[in-house]
């Protein structure tokens, strides 16, 4: 069996999730800069999307005839939605932030502490 013949499955599409997770994590534990840490959360979410539309596929439908399938798809815009959501307050949140210590470095963000 050929592996660059063979059809593109829902593994596939689960590989690629699961880099996506990983990079995301790596990316949010090592980053000292709050900018990084959301560019990590943004893959996490991303990685998440993917495995919803797999999921949502029509090739782990028994109804596939019937069905167009469009729940994974459906879910994946409404975490997009959220995404886009987290992204702006999170932005705003850096932004106000930076104007008030001159530093975006998470590890100095303790004097924010009650």
């Amino acid at each position: 069996m050929n592996p660059f013949t063979e059809p593109i499955g829902v593994t596939h599409y689960l590989c690629v999730g699961a880099v996506l997770m990983v990079c995301g994590m790596l990316c949010m534990f090592t980053k000292r800069n709050a900018l990084g840490v959301l560019m990590g959360i943004e893959l996490v979410l991303n990685a998440a999307n993917v495995n919803l539309v797999a999921f949502g596929s029509s090739w782990l439908r028994a109804d596939a005839a019937r069905s167009i399938a469009l729940d994974g798809q459906l879910l994946a815009m409404f975490v997009i939605v959220l995404a886009a959501a987290e992204a702006a307050v999170a932005l705003a949140i850096v932004l106000c932030y930076y104007n008030t210590q001159a530093t975006v470095d998470v590890d100095k963000a303790s004097k924010l502490k009650g």
